[in-house]
């Protein structure tokens, strides 16, 4: 289930966030999200995080993490609703923090990680509801079963960082039913609702 977190935002649609910034010196005034370089990003894997949260049968809510993960985004900052962004997830990184509960994660009870390795988001579409705000709606695959997920992007902010590299920030938050997906086990003492908190920071493509 914290797999789920994977899944995946975008630039104007874009998704996950850095956390570790490197000391950087705040760059000017962040231009308006319809100014930001066009073309293809690559996903800076430094300064990203996918974080998942669900009930633990109502006594907390328990927080993990995936590690492993890639993004590519193709941002159309004139024609929002013509960005791109393709994210892929190995399941295998599902982290509580705890070794026997990641195994347990890693099991057919959940990701099923030898069986499916991987978990995929691909946008189909963009929908703009603010100047630096979006719903991107994409196909989410986990455990071979394939289902729209819409995520609530927003545009943090584009400039140079300190090593004069031009970056483009976003972060989302989204919901997946793991048992639509086949991922029954413990519902609903251990919630079906999987909450997604994704953000991240986006580098031209070379």
């Amino acid at each position: 289930m914290r797999s789920l977190v994977i899944a995946f935002a975008l630039a104007t649609a874009a998704t996950v966030v850095g956390t570790h910034a490197i000391a950087q010196d705040a760059p000017a005034a962040a231009p308006a999200a319809a100014q930001v370089r066009a073309g293809a990003y690559t996903l800076d894997k430094a300064h990203a995080k996918i974080i998942w949260s669900t009930s633990h049968f109502g006594f907390s809510t328990y927080y993990g993490e995936f590690t492993d993960f890639d993004a590519k985004l193709n941002l159309d900052p004139a024609n929002p609703a013509n960005s791109k962004l393709a994210v892929t997830v190995q399941t295998a990184s599902v982290n509580g923090h705890n070794e026997a509960l990641e195994k347990h994660l890693q099991s057919a009870d959940f990701f099923n990680v030898a069986k499916h390795p991987t978990a995929t988001f691909v946008s189909t579409k963009v929908q703009p509801t603010s100047a630096t705000t979006a719903d991107v709606t994409g196909d989410f695959t986990l455990l071979g079963v394939t289902k729209p997920l819409t995520l609530k992007v927003t545009f943090n902010k584009a400039g140079e960082n300190m090593a004069k590299t031009y970056v483009a920030g976003f972060s989302a938050e989204g919901v997946v039913k793991r048992s639509e997906f086949g991922m029954n086990y413990a519902v609903p003492g251990v919630s079906d609702d999987v909450k997604l908190l994704i953000s991240g920071e986006f580098n031209p493509a070379a």
